[in-house]
């Protein structure tokens, strides 16, 4: 086998990502390589790339936090995968293990967690290094790039769902019927609630219907907040708000019911005004939801296996991961990206 492999290196912070060809690394005691067979492109890997957030990847590093694919070598002491399993190495690439946060089973908000594609080299790479302790376990019957959207897309739509705490016959509103949003209203539905899918885009509002919204609301026509309140009668129990907007953000505390949660977890930059009076006077509840524990990710990739969720995927190879790039930041793809290296 050869001794080197092809990935996308972000060299500089806003420049396009270089292919470089780079040794295959080796797995350390507790450590296994995984042979990529499909990652998907996410949002944030845009976000990674152009330094956005207040704490930076350190330069270079490899973005791609959907990783999926075979285990071809381990390190000593590693006892929770085996050869040849199909595993994901997701955004939470590793946590602690020991602190409150880790005991309570809330790893993803650990202190020294890692970070796929961010903090350690992520999947748009041949090979990568992961924590045998943190991988996506991949059902059979799903393939490699069936799953790749739902180790971030999938779990993060999931898990935010969840935390509406909306209940079945209940009214959750989607905003963003992107990446993330069209999965959430795949789970929603198969986890028995109303939805109404919010966009600004008709073509992703008629595709929510087909996936079974219940009903959808352009937020470019007339008030969205009126809209939304009409078609789920005062309001949804629960609001999911996936557009990297900010208008998204501050519609949806207007479009949540009394008492209800409006979940955050888009990521636009900037900050969020609240309407201090509606929140307090309507007992609203705002919640920031970060992708998802381990078994949180179990239960999501659980459904698809069951054949109640499926991402829309665009293929594409390595090479044209600039290209991808530049779409992502137009808004021009309709669907999940996957780069397929089979």
């Amino acid at each position: 086998m050869s001794h080197t492999m092809q990935a996308a290196v972000v060299e500089q912070f806003g420049q396009p990502l270089e292919l470089r060809t780079l040794e295959i690394p080796s797995p350390g005691p507790g450590q296994i390589l995984v042979k990529t067979e499909a990652c998907g492109v996410c949002h944030t890997d845009l976000h990674a790339a152009h330094g956005d957030w207040p704490v930076k990847p350190k330069l270079p590093f490899i973005p791609g936090h959907e990783g999926i694919g075979l285990v071809v070598a381990m390190g000593e002491g590693v006892t929770a995968v085996k050869l040849g399993d199909r595993v994901g190495v997701p955004w939470l690439h590793s946590a602690c293990g020991h602190c409150e946060h880790c005991m309570a089973a809330w790893e993803t908000v650990c202190a020294e967690a890692q970070f796929g594609g961010y903090t350690k080299n992520g999947g748009f790479a041949e090979y990568i290094v992961a924590d045998p302790n943190y991988v996506a376990h991949i059902p059979a019957g799903l393939s490699a790039i069936e799953a790749a959207p739902l180790i971030c897309a999938g779990v993060t739509s999931y898990k935010g769902l969840k935390e509406t705490g909306a209940r079945p016959g209940q009214w959750v509103v989607i905003s963003g019927i992107g990446g993330l949003g069209h999965l959430a209203v795949q789970y929603a539905k198969a986890m028995g609630l109303h939805v109404c899918a919010v966009d600004i885009d008709d073509g992703k509002l008629a595709h929510a219907t087909q996936l079974g919204a219940d009903a959808v609301v352009n937020a470019r026509v007339g008030d969205p907040v009126v809209a939304v309140r009409q078609a789920t009668g005062g309001g949804a129990h629960g609001v999911l708000i996936t557009a990297p907007s900010l208008a998204a953000f501050k519609q949806g505390v207007g479009m949540t019911r009394k008492r209800g949660t409006c979940v955050l977890v888009g990521l636009p930059p900037g900050d969020l005004p609240t309407p201090l009076f509606d929140v307090v006077a309507d007992c609203i509840t705002i919640r920031g939801s970060f992708v998802g524990t381990r078994q949180d990710m179990a239960e999501a990739l659980a459904f698809a296996a069951e054949g109640k969720v499926k991402a829309d995927i665009e293929l594409q190879p390595l090479s044209a991961i600039n290209q991808v790039f530049e779409r992502l930041e137009q808004g021009e793809v309709p669907s999940r990206v996957v780069i397929d290296f089979h």
